[in-house]
């Protein structure tokens, strides 16, 4: 049996399983919801995110550090990374209008009420400034930004050094054989991770299933399914396009080789956590050249913001439209920018998403408040936004490597070498 079957079987089944306790409520028994809900299955299924997360700084510091010295060896680190950042903002902002334009036609706010959906008091929390974003992300540490897990400034550190490594001559060569030789250990290391990913999928969703709650989808249904709409087309269709149209792959081969990362990024909801599996997908599947996986797949995990782009320009019209508010095309221009520029500005700070979205509703004068209207549904649209940000990660490192001449054919195309071990 394959990997990827043997999650999708460890998806339903945790799901179906938690809905199954949650309807019966045997969540009501203490023994059962104390040692065995609260206590096994939630601590099976953290323990698989914390080991994919242990993986992600000495994943990216080691494959970006390489990635920067083959690139600064052979002068294309600024050429690659305009490229890389370009496609990156460039999807971002397809995003948000495509988002935008769905939500106009459907209108998912229209005919709501305070009477049937109250906002819940919502404590937005304040947007960092330019300035201050700009600075951020320079560590004065490196290694204090690796324990704090800083992802930005270690992507610089990282650059830096690398681009150090290829100016430095027979030293930085040996130096560099270290570091590829560590890097190789490492992705044999999340392979052994990878290969639990059944069980701790299957202990996250029933952890979901658990936790569901209809009534608050029932009452932003149409928020919520016009979200998930959005999403679906960007994923597949956009996202097609655009490796067809740069590419000229096929871009079915693409999604059929995505879809083991793609089912880790669904049940974890953490781009992050899911990084080192893309990273390994994009290399060893769809036969990116490491010194491009290992520059695009980390600089996406960390600043491509498709998924939650979507879910703000759905949002911003939603309330919107709950609010009684007519956005003008000056206010619906701000958006798409605004999320844009803000996918990488916010990319450092935790809670992203919603820091996002705040600074958003600010540039176009809705109440923040709002945001409490969707945050009930907001866990299981996570889960479908970081897929899709996945799937962004490697179409990026996919163009850009077809681009530059670094892209394997051969391994794209080998269908019969991809029956999992």
């Amino acid at each position: 049996m394959s990997l990827t079957f043997k999650i999708i079987i460890g998806m339903i089944a945790g799901l179906v399983l938690g809905v199954f306790c949650q309807v019966f409520q045997l969540t009501n028994y203490p023994i059962l919801n104390d040692f065995v809900f609260d206590g096994f299955v939630d601590g099976v299924g953290q323990i698989f995110i914390v080991s994919l997360k242990m993986m992600v700084v000495p994943l990216v510091f080691l494959s970006l550090t390489c990635g920067a010295a083959s690139l600064g060896a052979s002068g294309s680190i600024g050429r690659l990374g305009g490229k890389t950042i370009s496609l990156y903002l460039f999807t971002t902002a397809i995003a948000v209008s495509v988002a935008l334009g769905f939500a106009l036609l459907i209108n998912p706010g229209e005919g709501g009420s305070a009477s049937a959906i109250e906002p819940p008091a919502y404590e937005p929390k304040s947007a960092p400034d330019v300035k201050d974003t700009l600075i951020n992300i320079f560590p004065d540490n490196p290694v204090a930004a690796m324990a704090q897990g800083a992802m930005l400034q270690i992507i610089v550190f990282a650059l830096l050094l690398g681009f150090a490594i290829s100016k430095s001559g027979e030293p930085g060569k040996k130096i560099l054989g270290l570091f590829e030789s560590a890097n190789t250990v490492m992705l044999k290391l999340i392979m052994v991770i990878v290969n639990f990913a059944p069980y701790g999928v299957f202990c996250l969703m029933m952890k979901l299933g658990l936790s569901i709650s209809p009534y608050e989808i029932l009452k932003l249904a149409k928020y919520f399914f016009t979200v998930v709409t959005v999403l679906i087309f960007h994923g597949l269709i956009i996202y097609s396009f655009l490796i067809f149209s740069f590419t000229k792959l096929n871009p079915l081969i693409f999604l059929r080789k995505m879809r083991e990362a793609l089912l880790v990024a669904f049940s974890t909801s953490s781009s992050g956590a899911t990084m080192p599996i893309t990273m390994s997908t994009v290399q060893n599947k769809l036969g990116v050249n490491s010194r491009i996986a290992s520059f695009s797949v980390p600089l996406g995990a960390t600043i491509n913001m498709d998924g939650t782009a979507i879910m703000q320009g759905v949002a911003t019209v939603f309330i919107a439209q709950f609010y009684g508010i007519v956005l003008t095309p000056d206010q619906f221009l701000m958006v798409i920018l605004t999320a844009t520029l803000a996918s990488i500005g916010t990319a450092a700070v935790p809670g992203v998403g919603l820091i996002m979205l705040t600074m958003v509703l600010g540039q176009v004068g809705l109440p923040v408040e709002g945001i409490g209207l969707i945050i009930g549904v907001d866990r299981l649209l996570d889960m479908l936004r970081t897929a899709v940000n996945v799937t962004g990660d490697g179409t990026v490192a996919l163009i850009v490597a077809s681009s530059e001449k670094d892209l394997d054919h051969g391994k794209f195309h080998d269908l019969p070498s991809e029956n999992n071990k």
